[in-house]
């Protein structure tokens, strides 16, 4: 065997113990640290969710005691059972949830917009979707007043169609919908017209269907707008018993004296909803932004 022969076998020899060998800790070590940061940075964000959690489970004693402890003692629930039973959060839960259905049907019409806006051309589409944009960029609190107008001249104040009719409607939602569906192919489409199916059976069965990310966006998005709801509620209605959660809760302070506990179930009532839907849908959440084109 030839010199250079052995010198290779050597040098592959020791390719192969140095390759054997384990690796320097620091990409493990780095990869701990992370993990460490991210931990403590996600128990410093969920700490105040998670005493308004254990303080709405605490009697009034535990809640204002000094020093204040995180874990209740002796946990009751009867501060949720007062909610419902002497403050009447019943009926603006009930409120809330049917504001939040008919907001819910404006996703079709949102929807359709921006179907249109993607798929077809017709005069005055740039400049009218130019205008939906626009509408973007004008503060909710400048409309209030011509919306109060409007829906006084047509008796709709101090009625749940009037809080909800102009949540019905957002132009953010129809552009997330035009960017969606504006990548959806177009052969698809002209595919099932070949087949002889009809423009809305097309929406409803293709382009819906296929809109799965973008649709469970704007379900969170509209049901958080729903589900918070304050000034507009507290505007157009009169009649308390159409009150929603929100101002149901800032009532707490007015109706009876400070009592922790009370708010704190109230507000938990408030949260843990709004929690439950975006863990059910924020999957499609970060896949709808991601596809619609947004940053």
């Amino acid at each position: 065997m030839s010199t250079t022969e052995l010198l290779t076998r050597g040098a592959r020899a020791l390719e192969a113990k140095s390759a054997q060998r384990p690796r320097a800790p620091r990409g493990r070590v780095g990869t701990v640290v992370i993990g460490a940061l991210l931990a403590a940075g996600a128990l410093i964000t969920a700490f105040p969710f998670l005493w308004m959690v254990f303080a709405s489970v605490k009697p009034r004693s535990e809640s204002v005691a000094y020093p204040p402890q995180l874990l209740p003692k002796q946990p009751t629930l009867e501060y949720f059972v007062e909610l419902f039973v002497n403050l009447d959060f019943g009926r603006y839960l009930l409120n809330t949830l049917m504001i939040v259905a008919i907001c819910m049907v404006g996703l079709l019409l949102m929807a359709a917009a921006g179907y249109g806006f993607a798929k077809f051309s017709f005069p005055g589409r740039d400049a009218l979707f130019f205008l939906v944009l626009v509408t973007m960029m004008i503060p909710g609190q400048v409309t209030m007043i011509p919306s109060y107008l409007i829906l006084n001249g047509m008796k709709l104040t101090n009625t749940l169609v009037g809080i909800a009719l102009p949540m019905l409607v957002s132009g953010f939602a129809v552009f997330l919908f035009r960017q969606f569906m504006a990548t959806i192919p177009t052969e698809v489409i002209e595919a099932a017209r070949i087949d002889g199916a009809g423009e809305w059976r097309i929406f409803l069965r293709i382009i819906l269907p296929m809109s799965g990310p973008i649709l469970a966006v704007q379900v969170v998005l509209t049901f958080i707008a729903g589900w918070n709801s304050f000034l507009w509620p507290l505007i157009i209605a009169n009649d308390q018993q159409l009150y929603t959660l929100s101002v149901g809760i800032s009532l707490l302070n007015q109706q009876i004296a400070t009592n922790p506990s009370l708010q704190m179930a109230a507000s938990t009532l408030m949260v843990v909803p709004i929690l439950i839907v975006f863990v059910v849908f924020q999957r499609y959440v970060v896949q709808g932004f991601a596809l619609s084109g947004l940053k």
